[in-house]
């Protein structure tokens, strides 16, 4: 009598040199043939310290490496800490900083979220509209690096207000740069948001339930996706944001489930356009007066402790600082985005192909050193 014929699951690495992980990051998977049993994330490649960093640096030192939090959106990073600090110290930022601020801001939102979708478009198998949109990513730079003479980390948003006024021809330059940014995203829509193919690959894949995605905490496009209407610069702004008139997408299942791969990607091609129209509103409304509050040379907050949060590309990210009332903080916290859309990935991989593993982590744009800090 023969035995009965048994099977094991085969666990397999995907990354941490994977290119469609975005970043260093390992997914330990355990399979039953293309079918996933099991995905177990495994992050840590990238951890820098930089929370503890902070407590050996000046209240202005830690700026620069803010940029490095989530260096696709430095400008964002860079205000969020700067939020935070301000309101520590009780200090008013000028009014024309803050138009500069909210400009910066949404053009690295912009170029953020062109990396992302067109990094999900690749690694479908698309790669012409990816180059598309890393030229636009190119003009986006173009504009910041009129501003602060850099391309990637600006270190440009400081305590108190910006580092410099806009220069000569920058707005002009920048209605050219929209006018033809929205021409070039109803191209990108006809080439592959549109396309059958694509919709197919993204279209139903790793749906999240809106009470899911609010008991995994998830936040930005992720959670917006799901149908979940929330986004801080609306119902906890900060800034000037309750000055300006935009929208706030959310996924409605137009092509299939509401909260799955496609809603989250159109969540963000329709964040474009929200961009582009509060940028527009900053030009236009924009006034004179100084770009930076008076500050100390060196700064030493009261004690106490603070909690900001702030809508960066990814989503709310958070800064928890507590200040003994010393030129350094005492201690420093950042809640990110990425990190908390690691968590829900080990529920919606179950059952899915290997292959739309890819799909899901193109879906939520994790940025790899958001997750280690």
């Amino acid at each position: 009598m023969t035995s009965a014929l048994t099977t094991e699951y085969l666990t397999i690495n995907m990354g941490p040199q994977h290119p469609s992980t975005h970043g260093v990051i390992r997914f330990i998977i355990k399979t039953d043939g293309e079918i996933i049993h099991e995905c177990d994330p495994d992050v840590g490649y990238l951890h820098r310290s930089m929370e503890k960093i902070a407590e050996h640096t000046s209240w202005q030192g830690y700026v620069p490496f803010t940029d490095r939090v989530d260096y696709v959106c430095a400008m964002n990073s860079n205000l969020a800490y700067a939020l935070a600090v301000e309101k520590l110290m009780g200090l008013e930022v000028p009014k024309r900083a803050e138009y500069i601020r909210v400009i910066v801001s949404e053009l690295n939102r912009i170029s953020s979220h062109a990396v992302a979708i067109g990094a999900a478009n690749m690694d479908m198998g698309a790669f012409t509209p990816f180059m598309h949109l890393v030229r636009e990513r190119e003009h986006v730079n173009d504009l910041l690096e009129m501003i602060c003479g850099a391309r990637l980390t600006y270190n440009y948003i400081c305590i108190g207000g910006v580092n410099s006024d806009l220069p000569e021809g920058f707005k002009e330059k920048t209605e050219e740069f929209l006018d033809r940014f929205e021409v070039v995203m109803e191209q990108i829509n006809r080439l592959i948001t549109y396309n059958q193919i694509f919709i197919k690959r993204f279209a139903n894949v790793a749906v999240i339930s809106p009470e899911k995605a609010m008991n995994y905490n998830l936040v930005g496009a992720n959670l917006r996706g799901s149908g979940v209407k929330f986004d801080v610069r609306k119902d906890e702004p900060y800034s000037i944001y309750p000055e300006l008139d935009f929208d706030i997408p959310v996924g409605d299942g137009c092509e299939g489930q509401i909260g799955d791969c496609y809603d989250r990607y159109v969540v963000r091609i329709k964040e474009l356009r929200e961009s582009v129209k509060i940028i527009r509103q900053c030009l236009k409304q924009i006034p004179e007066g100084e770009i930076k509050a008076v500050v100390k040379s060196v700064i030493k907050p009261p004690k106490g402790h603070i909690y900001v949060r702030t809508e960066m590309p990814r989503g709310d990210t958070g800064y928890f600082i507590y200040s003994d009332g010393k030129s350094s903080p005492y201690r420093l916290k950042i809640r990110t985005g990425s990190f908390t859309a690691m968590s829900i990935i080990p529920e919606i991989a179950k059952g899915i192909f290997i292959a739309d593993l890819v799909a899901v982590i193109g879906s939520m744009d994790i940025v790899a050193p958001e997750i280690d800090r």
